[in-house]
């Protein structure tokens, strides 16, 4: 049996649906094959909307729901009411995820739904992620992971399923663009998000701000790293406009958990 026809095992064997939907590549993927196996009626997306989450993102989607035809609940979430999450320790996910669950768990319950899923895949595996210790605690399952599901594997069936999303860039939580143990505000995030989509306008397709007190260290493809020093100070006066004094082009480019490397 390959994956796609393990996976779809999996969630006929469900029955009912609420899946947390953030409109990344990996829950996109599951919502897709969850709607096509137990059909439109079983299935509901849940989206969380936060000053925590890019505006353009939330947008994005909303309309990939349209275009998959699932049923959606957008919900409004204020992670920054969350003490433990708010003051940014390195297991902060853990605080978010476990009241993102439960209110999704709570919309569960209130539709008669059988089961809360996330898009987990099995890459996720080999990171200390600690959103899904929370999820584990609550009970909320990952069929991407049951099935084997890799990240190269949801790009290449995204793409079969002519999914927009197939090639989308990895998507994190506005948080993680602080130093750990630095207090995490309304007022950084926004202009964090203000900035990166100001980047994206430009044509990088990979964006990370990282937040250093008045710097803005920008992470980027390494491709990319050329043009950002060609409008070097085009970039530098617009992101002075949003609240920034300086800045940084770090010269390693985009990577995956790079705020870790402070420990």
């Amino acid at each position: 049996m390959d994956k796609i026809e393990k996976l779809r095992k999996i969630l006929k064997g469900m029955g009912s649906v609420v899946i947390a939907y953030s409109g990344g590549l990996d829950s996109t993927f599951l919502l897709k094959v969850a709607v096509d196996s137990l059909g439109r009626e079983n299935v509901l997306a849940v989206t969380s909307r936060s000053e925590t989450y890019p505006a353009a993102e939330y947008k994005e989607a909303s309309r990939i729901v349209k275009i998959i035809g699932a049923r959606h609940v957008v919900i409004k979430t204020k992670e920054l009411g969350i003490r433990h999450f708010k003051s940014n320790p390195v297991n902060r996910c853990y605080y978010c995820k476990k009241e993102l669950f439960k209110d999704l768990d709570r919309i569960r319950i209130k539709n008669k739904i059988k089961y809360l899923l996330d898009g987990a895949n099995y890459d996720d595996l080999k990171d200390i992620r600690h959103g899904r210790i929370a999820a584990k605690e609550l009970g909320v399952k990952s069929p991407l992971v049951d099935a084997g599901f890799t990240k190269a594997d949801i790009r290449k069936d995204s793409k079969r399923f002519r999914l927009p999303t197939w090639d989308k860039p990895p998507l994190a939580c506005l948080a993680s663009r602080f130093p750990f143990h630095t207090a995490i505000n309304a007022k950084d995030l926004k202009r964090i998000d203000s900035a990166e989509a100001y980047l994206r306008r430009l044509g990088f397709k990979q964006v990370r701000i990282r937040l250093h007190k008045d710097i803005a260290r920008l992470e980027l493809l390494p491709g990319d790293l050329q043009k950002a020093v060609r409008l070097g100070a085009a970039i530098t006066n617009k992101l002075k406009r949003f609240g920034f004094t300086y800045a940084a082009l770090d010269l390693r480019g985009y990577r995956t958990g790079s705020m870790h490397e402070s420990l």
